[in-house]
């Protein structure tokens, strides 16, 4: 397996790097986080104009048919940078989505306008009993006259306030196994019914409580078949677990980054602190935590690529990461000390999305709990 990157990777972080650095400095990052719609229409459109959107799907839907390590070059740098967007809604929870389980005329028409910029799709998964698996789905879509009526709340949606449309995992059918009877639904944000409000995040990343109250739906808006949604979010969900990874690794690697020239420069007691032993097994120990998460990234990302089986190594992947990148951000911040946990200071960003980013997607209990299955235990 090569996990080199290619000349055309290489450039492509260069360009991604250079942008954020340009468009959304830190000041920049916490001008955003404090407006209500979470995220810069200005910079969505010129990254939509930079070809981001489309770099991961087909060219007949109106991508540049990248692969999937471009994608992960490209969240990788977002990391870095904490760019707020909704980037990660719509291109990857969502978009990977469409792309694996909807119809022809789905991926023509969502996946041509999320390539184009031109609409941005939230995905509601998760409800107020916190739980991954399928059991914890119990918002019911039940039919009505041809259609269907869905009833119940979506906690922890990132984006849907901004989105035009809500990517709605329900519970079409109750059985013995909680994974069948599932089906995802498109459903306009502007439908009767569909009620958003934030909710306050450590992260500040922009998460909603949605509403349905009698939400009617056509069967068209049903993605892949019905009561077979869980299959879909499995597979594009292990993709979309590798790209989080790839974009706690990016913010690893700022805050290594910064804490190491800030031990270079800071002066105590006549020396500077990273002469001190202690300051510099905390920084080797950020370093190594660092590059073992981003190999581990890497290995996961090929093997998803390649279309392999990695359902073992996505979920040792996110556990990883998850204390990873809290151990290195905790670290950075008792280098530097009391200005470290101010919101003034950069290394406090990344530590808040440390604390955020663990539980997305599934927190270290839940993917060490799929580890130990994977092994028969």
């Amino acid at each position: 397996m090569n996990l080199d990157f290619t000349e055309e990777q290489e450039l492509l972080r260069q360009s991604v790097r250079s942008f954020v650095e340009k468009e959304c400095a830190k000041d920049k990052v916490r001008e955003i986080e404090d407006l209500e719609t979470g995220y810069s229409k200005e910079i969505w459109d010129k990254m939509a104009e930079l070809g981001w959107m489309g770099i991961i799907f087909p060219e007949e839907y109106g991508g540049y048919g990248g692969e999937f390590m471009d994608l992960i070059v490209v969240m990788e740098e977002m990391g870095r940078g904490i760019l707020p967007s909704p980037f990660f809604s719509t291109v990857i929870l969502s978009g990977l989505a469409i792309l694996e389980g909807g119809s022809e005329d789905q991926k023509r028409e969502f996946l041509g306008k999320i390539t184009a910029g031109s609409i941005i799709v939230a995905f509601a998964q998760y409800e107020n009993n916190a739980s991954y698996n399928a059991s914890g789905i119990t918002v019911k879509a039940t039919p009505v006259e041809g259609n269907y009526e869905i009833n119940g709340a979506k906690m922890f949606v990132n984006d849907a306030n901004i989105a035009d449309y809500l990517l709605v995992a329900t519970r079409t059918k109750e059985g013995t196994n909680p994974e069948e009877g599932i089906t995802l639904f498109l459903v306009d944000s502007k439908s009767n019914g569909v009620k958003c409000s934030k909710m306050r995040s450590v992260g500040a990343d922009n998460l909603c409580e949605v509403t349905f109250d009698n939400t009617r739906v056509t069967k068209g808006c049903i993605l892949g078949e019905l009561d077979r949604g869980w299959s879909i979010i499995r597979r594009a969900g292990e993709k979309a677990i590798i790209a989080k990874c790839a974009e706690m690794v990016g913010g690893m690697e700022a805050s290594l980054d910064m804490t190491n020239v800030y031990a270079k420069e800071r002066e105590q007691y006549g020396k500077t602190i990273g002469s001190f032993q202690v300051i510099q097994h905390y920084l080797a120990n950020m370093f190594i935590k660092v590059n073992t998460a981003k190999n581990l990234t890497y290995e996961a990302a090929c093997m998803a690529g390649e279309g392999l089986q990695c359902t073992y190594h996505v979920s040792s992947v996110k556990s990883y990461v998850n204390e990873a990148y809290k151990f290195v951000t905790e670290r950075g911040v008792h280098v530097h000390g009391a200005i470290g946990v101010t919101r003034e200071h950069d290394i406090g960003l990344y530590y808040r999305r440390a604390k955020a980013t663990d539980v997305f997607l599934g927190d270290t209990v839940h993917h060490l709990e799929l580890v130990a299955r994977e092994m028969g235990l």
